[in-house]
């Protein structure tokens, strides 16, 4: 989309959300408004992951525009933040589609069995990849290779620490042990060799790898081709996606992984035109992000066709129908 254009959408953004903000003040003495809370939270990830850059960056762009304030919560990741929505201890956060699916159908084993329906999608964001790393010495260049290793997986109330442990099942290898742990401090035990690799979910770069990449010399690895189709085949949560070179240092070849598509949430019961509003915002301005955090190129409405199964906040879906894009009456709910 040429900068002009972009330009263009903008204002007509900033003008919608302004409409709608006007809309919500009373015509008269007497009339009801709807309030909106001085302050959302935030509930992210793991420190060193993906997730604790990217919710910030967005959050900032939603304060800006409604002039809520915004605090951020830390956690373990989609299935953690979840459990923290449908608490009312978050009113806003991220997961993947699978951990999402889990959480809506009670399917998931740290589900026990509850169906999370208190939970509305907002927006998509970007795609998760399964990938790993283990010391440029070591011998491990293939997922295969992990057999028999001490295997970090992230946190284990995340994606990784959900999917991994399925996925190397299905592959049937066998670990002698997983650590559960945030990726600043799995990448930490990679340097100093308490784990022999890692194996994680988390849109790349994932910052902790990162930065160690710069530090030692490490290798990042994938899947193989017929590895990726057995899992997707049998995991309908995840898709086919790659690594481009250069996205972690001294990364030359493309790699080829695992994906699961993230979307940010919200809990049901925040005002509609609130909801609106951020949307919005967030849509409007998300290019800029693209600089510093190249996986926001992402941030397409397109991309809500991603989203099959869990309805949209109605003042999301309102901002997207506006924009002509098609979400299913089936798919919004109060």
């Amino acid at each position: 989309m040429h900068e002009g254009e972009e330009g263009v959408r903008g204002r007509r953004e900033v003008l919608a959300t302004a409409a709608m903000l006007f809309a919500a003040a009373p015509a008269c003495a007497g009339q009801s408004v709807v309030v909106w809370p001085s302050a959302l939270t935030m509930a992210t990830g793991s420190p060193g992951g993906t997730y604790a850059i990217f919710g910030p960056a967005w959050g900032a762009i939603v304060a800006a525009a409604t002039h809520v304030h915004l605090l951020y919560r830390a956690t373990d990741g989609p299935n953690e933040n979840i459990l923290l929505l449908d608490r009312g201890a978050a009113d806003l956060a991220m997961t993947t589609l699978g951990i999402a699916h889990e959480a809506w159908t009670g399917g998931g084993a740290w589900t026990g069995g509850i169906e999370f329906r208190t939970i509305r999608a907002l927006f998509p964001l970007y795609e998760t990849a399964f990938h790993g790393f283990a010391p440029a010495q070591s011998t491990i260049r293939a997922v295969t290779a992990l057999d028999g290793c001490v295997l970090g997986v992230g946190p284990e109330y995340g994606t990784g620490g959900t999917y991994v442990p399925r996925m190397l099942q299905l592959l049937g290898i066998k670990v002698v042990g997983f650590r559960f742990e945030s990726y600043s401090a799995l990448a930490d035990a990679l340097s100093s060799g308490r784990v022999d690799a890692c194996l994680i979910a988390a849109g790349p770069p994932v910052p902790a790898f990162r930065d160690l990449a710069r530090r030692m010399p490490i290798r990042c690895f994938g899947f193989s081709p017929p590895e990726i189709q057995l899992l997707v085949r049998n995991l309908p949560a995840l898709s086919q996606t790659r690594i481009p070179p250069g996205t972690y240092p001294g990364q030359t070849a493309t790699i080829p992984c695992p994906g699961m598509f993230n979307f940010a949430i919200c809990r049901a019961r925040l005002p509609r035109s609130l909801v609106y509003a951020l949307t919005a915002a967030v849509m409007a301005r998300a290019p800029e992000l693209v600089a510093k955090l190249p996986l926001a190129s992402e941030m397409q409405p397109r991309n809500i066709a991603l989203n099959r199964f869990l309805p949209f906040h109605p003042g999301a879906a309102e901002y997207f129908r506006r924009g002509g894009f098609f979400v299913p009456d089936r798919l919004v709910r109060e």
